[in-house]
């Protein structure tokens, strides 16, 4: 894992300025620590960066990138890891080809000179962000993994594209204006965005499973996405038989552990994140029965019973004889560390989770490790969210009685009550953009675009002009693919909605990703392993969901290595307890509000109105307002919090100059390096 970045000039006369790829680099040091590679393309005006984290091969100079050709006419920079690479080498190298490292990056550009770059993509195994310039077409592709755990952004100037990692190496380039759009921080003020958006005017993310190609033409850069991979839900009318239960149990039973297999192999030691959730404790039972000594396991814990789950994921780590290390984080923690975390999230968040996560991979850091397996995806597969489970009882259990659906909708609610209000909206919820996309709500959406109400209010009067007739449930209905969508069963279809918005710019981006590699973690998820995913689509819904079990296929599979509490016990979101359930968090928050909710920052950054802000913070500081309301509140405030410090970050802030002052810090100077030919 690593942080790329780079530019395409208009003009290929125009040079691209070494100084600027530099500073790109340094100022995503944290995502690769171990060096820091660039290069020109001679005479084209197209220009890489790259800052290295050593998973992979780790010499520090055959490992460096950019990776060249040796015709010198391909060029890559790469940030992830290509699984299963040593089969591929092997096959290339018995083909005729040849390896100058041990890195999987090299594979890339020998799979694209046997199949060219698109053919090669389906070779391609594991997570992955990646630019690649082709000399002899003079086109520049972005490509981003399939499911977006790695993250990559581009825009736009006057005279050149510009792309990377993440969007301060974008701003990095003086030429990238910085500005949070109307539209954007009306987004970040309900959570919910719109698929490959940003918070900042004219910034772009590259969507999973998408390319972005840029190729010159007549003076111009013209810019094209292109799908190259998606879910592919199968049709209703497809799924008229199935297989008995057996099979797609063994079935998954096997792709599970081949993905966890391939996910271990590494030149540094792997450990793992262990939650007190299905999902982990499965890893790290498979994990263990592959390894030859104890894996070490990392679990973050809370001072509140109601969101403590460690006393679960401790008989997990007893049963399989794993080495467990556990961070309990104070309420007051959370909040000290929250301008850090949105420095590197580069979006709201609206639970202080995130936080938690940062300070965890930074204890795992300073364990010695950089390589952890973490459990991300098997809810998004299995229906393990209620908000999944809550659609598919009202509008995919057809052959249910309306008594049936009652109780057990009534079981789900009880059952998931502290998440009211948060996961689970308070009242339906009908958006008619995305019915008529969809044919129903998604639940999964309901509970942000109820937070949508009460956006324009907290928002400064220009951009409440500027958004006066902006439906948010619109923007997101029309960038689905709905021939991903039409003539699939609810359930299929309330997935793949979360997968393609909450799941990519949520799950794996503000509490994956971008917390993982602010402490140089490199996180792989072995469900999401596209073999295994291209499986688990075929599940029978049932399969899914059955009873009150949800993951049942999962459960299934793993039975024989779960504790009994464990197997049994209901899917548990994964939060932190809200700021109005600890005295200590509250005050913590309240500090943080007086520095960036006072009316003189208010009024320095434009974007919230100062009345609507007090009366908010009032209102959560009044005794008489009930728990589901405050933990709305608490929602609020964190994304009020969240603008105001995405500004002071990256729009108050220099970030050129922060990026040129990192480099100095880091000692990393425009001399040309040692570039890999392959």
């Amino acid at each position: 894992m690593c942080g790329i970045g780079g530019v395409m000039n208009r003009d290929p006369s125009r040079p691209v300025d070494p100084n600027v790829l530099v500073a790109m680099a340094a100022i995503q040091s944290h995502r690769g620590p171990d060096g820091c590679g660039w290069k020109v393309v001679d005479n084209r005006g197209v220009g890489f960066a790259h800052a290295r984290l050593a998973i992979i091969d780790l010499n520090p100079e055959r490992g460096r990138q950019p990776f060249v050709s040796a015709d010198g006419q391909h060029t890559i920079v790469h940030n992830g890891e290509f699984y299963d690479y040593k089969r591929l080498r092997s096959d290339l190298t018995s083909r005729g080809y040849r390896f100058a490292t041990k890195s999987d990056t090299e594979l890339t550009l020998h799979l694209a000179d046997r199949y060219g770059l698109e053919g090669a993509l389906p070779h391609l195994r594991g997570e992955f962000a990646f630019a690649f310039y082709e000399k002899a077409a003079d086109r520049l592709t972005l490509v981003r993994d399939r499911f977006g755990v790695k993250p990559l952004y581009w825009a736009q100037t006057p005279e050149s594209f510009v792309f990377g990692s993440e969007i301060k190496v974008v701003f990095a380039h003086p030429d990238v204006q910085r500005q949070i759009s109307s539209q954007g921080l009306y987004h970040q003020l309900m959570q919910l965005m719109v698929p490959g958006t940003s918070a900042f005017e004219g910034v772009h993310a590259v969507q999973p499973g998408h390319m972005v190609i840029v190729e010159r033409q007549n003076g111009q850069l013209r810019v094209q996405t292109k799908t190259y991979w998606d879910l592919n839900f199968p049709l209703l009318s497809d799924r008229t038989s199935s297989q008995p239960d057996d099979f797609y149990i063994e079935e998954l039973r096997r792709y599970f552990i081949e993905s966890i297999q391939l996910k271990l192999e590494a030149d540094v030691p792997v450990a793992c994140y262990l939650s007190g959730g299905i999902d982990s404790c499965t890893i790290l039972g498979v994990a263990a029965a592959c390894q030859q000594s104890p894996v070490k396991a990392f679990t973050v814990g809370f001072d509140d019973r109601d969101y403590e789950e460690t006393a679960i994921s401790q008989e997990m780590a007893q049963a399989v004889g794993a080495d467990q290390d556990i961070v309990t984080v104070q309420g007051g923690q959370l909040y000290e560390h929250f301008a850090r975390a949105i420095w590197h999230t580069e979006r709201s968040i609206y639970n202080t989770f995130t936080i938690a996560k940062m300070l965890l991979s930074e204890h795992v850091h300073n364990a010695g490790y950089r390589v952890v397996l973490t459990g991300e995806g098997s809810d998004e597969l299995f229906a393990g969210y209620p908000q999944l489970r809550l659609d598919m009882i009202l509008h995919g259990m057809q052959d249910a009685s309306p008594a049936e659906r009652a109780d057990l909708e009534d079981w789900l609610q009880a059952s998931n009550r502290i998440f009211k209000g948060n996961l689970l909206a308070e009242k339906p919820l009908d958006d008619p953009a995305l019915t008529d996309a969809i044919g129903f709500t998604p639940s999964c959406l309901q509970s942000w675009l109820t937070a949508a109400h009460s956006v324009p209010g907290l928002m400064h009067s220009d951009r409440r002009a500027a958004t006066r007739d902006y439906s948010p449930g619109t923007a997101i209905a029309s960038v689905l693919d709905r021939s991903q969508i039409q003539g699939r069963h609810p359930l299929d279809k309330v997935q793949y909605i979360w997968i393609k918005t909450q799941f990519e710019s949520q799950v794996l981006g503000w509490a994956g990703d971008r917390v993982d590699m602010a402490n140089s973690m490199e996180a792989r998820p072995p469900f999401l392993d596209h073999h295994l995913v291209e499986f688990a689509v075929t599940l029978p819904p049932l399969l899914r969901f059955r009873g009150r079990k949800d993951k049942f296929v999962l459960r299934e599979a793993m039975r024989g290595l779960l504790p009994k509490a464990l197997y049994e016990r209901q899917k548990f979101a994964f939060m932190a307890p809200p700021a109005h359930t600890d005295v200590a968090k509250q005050k913590a928050m309240r500090s943080l509000a007086d520095d960036y909710l006072s009316k003189q920052a208010i009024e320095a950054a434009g974007l919230l109105d100062n009345a609507a802000v007090q009366q908010v913070l009032q209102q959560h500081a009044d005794s008489n307002t009930s728990d589901s309301e405050r933990t709305k509140l608490d929602a609020i405030i964190n994304h009020m919090l969240s603008v105001q410090m995405l500004h002071q970050h990256f729009v108050a802030t220099d970030v050129p100059k922060q990026a040129r002052d990192r480099a100095r810090e880091l000692g990393w100077q425009v001399q040309q390096p040692t570039l890999t030919n392959a």
